[in-house]
Order: structure tokens, then sequence, then C-alpha cells
């Protein structure tokens, strides 16, 4: 069986590394706002050029947190608009209804799956207060014409870079593009955890502080509580793995790139539509590889049987789902169209080429 995605192959790469400093974890009896954390933040708003990374429990806390950070502000209130991808995975969306701000949805642009940025402008009101980007699938989602929106309209952007650390527009990481970014670092994720974990990444010196506060209780001094906060912490095993990992997270990248270029050039069923390589090929980190059929039940079927395994991301659009229910009426045809038709193919820095070879040999055959 080809796995969509060997974890326990990933994680053991760095088997030595890790196993060794989880002891050392272990034997310092100091577990969570420690020196591992304290490195890894460091590490982390280096390698993505922003003044502050600030670790949390998991993805959704991020963007949870920088929301209500600019609520706490007073930049943002209840009943405010975020505008946010139709395509997304629901933890985007959450994010902004969990802070009593509502989402107006934005189609995307079936080439490449990311918010349509022509699309945006007609959904602007004065009650506009962010715009909500999502990197998807790896995949940079960023312009000119993004940042003049947000200028004209004196709205932030706020990227869900989950799914994209170490792609790049323009020579900066995404992260480092917006006004303040949301990671998460749940194992499946290029750079993955051993478990929950998500970061905050953003030059704004008050959004820092008042996000450090927000997560750990609403406190900046152990007992007193400035705000009605969380608790959202990253903890030191986490913090530590990470850490390690991260040195190799370029690398790691570089690998997906190729598999993704040898997929892209040598899958030639016209009954698959593949997804596009940027002319600039640092502006995807390939996450997730992505192909779209409209046999793609029947597709994903021929795979499993034949030892090889695919998922679905994702299967119900947000707009679809039982916890958005005012919305099942609502029409977003081009995000309707990428839900019933995306299949995801393993992809990942330890396939070994025969697996790559065995998963393009069978679409061909399909």
């Amino acid at each position: 069986m080809i796995k969509f995605l060997d974890l326990q192959k990933i994680n053991l790469q760095h088997q030595e590394e890790i196993e060794a400093k989880l002891l050392q974890v272990f034997r310092s009896g100091w577990y969570l706002m420690g020196n591992e954390l304290n490195l890894f933040e460091k590490n982390l708003s280096q390698y993505i050029g922003t003044k502050h990374a600030i670790g949390v429990a998991n993805g959704l806390d991020a963007l949870r947190l920088i929301l209500r950070g600019y609520i706490e502000m007073g930049l943002m209130k209840e009943g405010d608009e975020i505008l946010v991808p139709s395509n997304t995975y629901i933890a985007s969306i959450l994010a902004i209804s969990d802070n009593g701000l509502v989402p107006v949805l934005v189609e995307p642009d079936i080439a490449n799956y990311n918010i349509d940025v022509s699309k945006i402008e007609e959904k602007i009101t004065p009650k506009t207060k962010g715009i909500l980007i999502v990197h998807l699938y790896g995949r940079v989602i960023f312009s000119e014409e993004l940042q003049q929106l947000a200028q004209k309209y004196n709205v932030k952007i706020i990227e869900d870079n989950a799914q994209a650390i170490g792609a790049e527009w323009k020579g900066k990481k995404t992260g480092n593009l917006g006004d303040a970014s949301g990671f998460s670092f749940y194992p499946g994720k290029n750079l993955g955890a051993l478990g929950d974990a998500g970061a905050i990444t953003t030059n704004d010196e008050e959004l820092a502080k008042t996000i450090r506060a927000l997560a750990n209780y609403g406190s900046n001094k152990k007992y007193v509580n400035i705000y009605q906060g969380l608790n959202s912490r990253l903890d030191e095993i986490q913090a530590a793995v990470l850490d390690i990992k991260l040195k190799y997270i370029d690398e790691e990248n570089e690998v997906r790139r190729k598999i993704a270029r040898q997929y892209i050039s040598e899958i030639s069923n016209s009954n698959i539509i593949l997804p596009e390589n940027p002319e600039n090929e640092n502006e995807h980190v390939w996450h997730i590889f992505l192909i779209r059929t409209e046999k793609r039940d029947e597709l994903q079927a021929y795979l499993t049987e034949n030892g090889v395994q695919t998922l679905i991301h994702y299967p119900i659009p947000p707009h679809k789902q039982e916890a958005y229910k005012d919305w099942n009426s609502q029409s977003f045809p081009i995000s309707e169209k990428i839900h019933q038709e995306v299949l995801s193919l393993p992809i990942s820095p330890v396939m070994e080429k025969e697996e790559i070879a065995k998963v393009i040999e069978l679409l061909n055959k399909f």
C-alpha cells in the first residue's frame, strides 16, 4: 500500500535528534513556557522574517487569537465582516464566527483554488474589517492588487498559513505578507508536530503583546488578568520537536516540488485536470497535490483497489455544512465544482521513486 502520507517514516528521518531532545525536555522538569518555546519562537520568527512569533495550541486558536487581538485593540467589533474564501477548510471560517464577526464568502479562482482577488472588491462594505487569505494546498495567494485593496478600504490582511510554510512571494515568506498570520503544525502538515500545535507571526508590536496575554488566560503577569482570555499554549515538547524539524523544512519542501514536477510532466490522462505549477516555483510548497476529475469517486476506488491511498480535501464546502445551515441554500458554483471533483494524491518527502512511478502509471491507465 502506498500511504497518502507516511508520518512515521517522515518523523523517523529525525529519530535520533528528536529522541535525544524529548529525553532532555522530560528530564528538565519544565514543560510549559520555557526555553524550548522561546527558542522555537525565535527561530520561527527569523525563518519567516517577522519581528514576532507566538506559539499557541493549534492552528484554529492561532486565527481565533489574531481576530480576538484586533477586537481587544478596538480595531474590530462584533458584527464586523471578514472576507474569506468559500472553499477553505472550515477552521478559517470558525475562527471568524467564534469571535462574533461575520464571515463573507468569496469564490476561488478555479485555476489555483485560492481566493479570486478580482471578486474581493464587490464584497467589501463599510463593515468589512479584514480579508482572511488562505494559502490553500501550499500555494501562495498574494498580489499588489490585494495590498492596494487593503490600503484603499483600511482592512487587515490576515494569512491562514496552515498549509504553506516555506512558500514565498517576491522573496518574502508566507506568514510575513499580511498584517498577521496563523500557522498549524498538525502532524500531517509540511512542518508537523507530534500532536496539536500552532503559531502566530506578526510585525505588529501591540498585537503580539495582546495575543500573548490573551493566550495565557488574558494575563501578562501571573494572577493579573487584563482580558477574558483563553488557555492556548504551545508546550515544551512540541516546541522542541518543531524546532528540530524547522531546520529541514526547505529541503523537504524541495522534495515535494520535485515530485509535483514529475506528476505534472508525466500524468497524461485527458480525464484528469492537473494543478498549475506557478512560474516561480517558490510560490508553492505542495502540502497537497490536488487533481480534478468528473469521475472522482470512480478514480478513488480504482486507486484504492490498486494499493494507492488518496484523500479528498474537502468533500463538503463550508456553505453546505450543517454548522452553517443558514448558508445551505446559497450557491457558490466554483466551490461546489471543486469539492465534487478533487482528489489528493500521495506526496511527501519520503516517497520512493517506485511509488511515484506507480501512481503515475495507474493514473495514465485509468
